[in-house]
């Protein structure tokens, strides 16, 4: 799940964006070496993987697998009923063993890493994987994650976040998971232009793409905008349904967006689940994205209609995989 404060120009819709007041301190020389830029290719991405020029690619993105066991049972079904094309792994949470032994013995599966760093609910929490005296700034006086990235970002010393967020990727690597992509819950990564260098980086430390929308260049000084922009993995557009879309029928926010969808590399962000008795509990007191949110989700993707959005505007669905591939090739 994305913090509501970080929100951009999604799909169409006029979001404001906090994060545009950050002074990025960055220090350019230091970035530019520590980040490996790809040459501009001559071919676009859609040509790159064997599509044309001209295609609206889209990535349909289950956040939030291990939060608990109905989110789980929801992924894969959309995973085997081809309502999403990838997905990513919250690795503190108590359901984080579940979903990773099931991808581990389902090969295949477009599985990336959803980078924690906050614990939102009010009643379901939980803290690092790393000792809690290494990481001591990212956790409050109980001992859990912050609830919001405005508390985090206020906390946070870079380099124990540095640390938990390399452990929650090795942990992964080494449970056999072939991990496609890195995201970041509740933008949480973003949370300061520390941890925005931290997350960058990652990309070229571990091989991997990195969930990065190509509006973010805007943040970034022109020099290493430019360099940023070479990119392979830089999403196009990006939607994720708000409360305040919301109004008729579930799916027509979701219509609008694919309508206005462009050509080069989208990603529309899902939240699915059981709307049962686990989940009403876990979400108690917050109604977006809780139980009958995530239903809603489930239920809209696994429909005629939804599937038939995607023929009717000419959508090539892809995954994360596909693009590690691409990278990695070009290193």
């Amino acid at each position: 799940m994305m913090n509501l404060n970080m929100q951009l120009l999604l799909a169409g819709y006029s979001l404001p964006v906090k994060l545009r007041s950050l002074k990025i301190s960055f220090l350019l020389a230091d970035l530019i070496i520590t980040l490996t830029a790809f040459s501009q290719p001559v071919k676009n991405l859609a040509e790159q993987l064997g599509y044309p020029k001209i295609s609206k690619m889209l990535i349909i993105h289950a956040d939030d697998m291990g939060l608990a066991h109905s989110v789980n049972e929801a992924c894969i079904k959309a995973f085997a009923e081809k309502g999403v094309t990838s997905g990513s792994i919250m690795v503190p949470c108590p359901w984080a063993l579940e979903i990773t032994d099931y991808v581990k013995n389902h090969p295949g599966m477009d599985v990336g890493i959803h980078l924690t760093l906050t614990a939102e609910w009010d009643l379901y929490k939980w803290g690092g994987i790393s000792p809690s005296d290494e990481i001591p700034s990212l956790l409050d006086k109980n001992g859990y994650f912050y609830p919001s990235v405005e508390a985090l970002g206020k906390s946070v010393k870079p380099e124990e976040a540095e640390r938990e967020i390399k452990a929650q990727i090795n942990k992964l690597k080494e449970a056999g998971i072939q991990i496609t992509h890195l995201d970041t819950h509740m933008g949480s990564m973003l949370a300061n232009p520390e941890l925005m260098q931290i997350y960058l980086r990652l990309s070229d430390e571990y091989n991997l793409p990195v969930l990065f929308p190509r509006a973010y260049l805007s943040w970034f000084p022109p020099e290493l905008s430019k360099v940023l922009g070479s990119k392979v993995f830089l999403v196009d557009n990006l939607f994720q349904l708000e409360t305040s879309m919301i109004s008729g029928n579930w799916i027509d926010p979701y219509k609008k967006a694919f309508s206005e969808l462009k050509p080069g590399l989208n990603q529309i962000i899902v939240h699915i689940g059981y709307d049962n008795d686990e989940l009403r509990a876990i979400c108690k007191g917050h109604d977006e994205y809780g139980a009958s949110w995530r239903q809603k989700d489930l239920d809209m993707i696994l429909s005629n209609e939804f599937k038939d959005l995607i023929k009717k505007n000419n959508i090539i669905l892809i995954g994360w995989g596909q693009i590690k591939e691409l990278m990695n090739k070009s290193k």
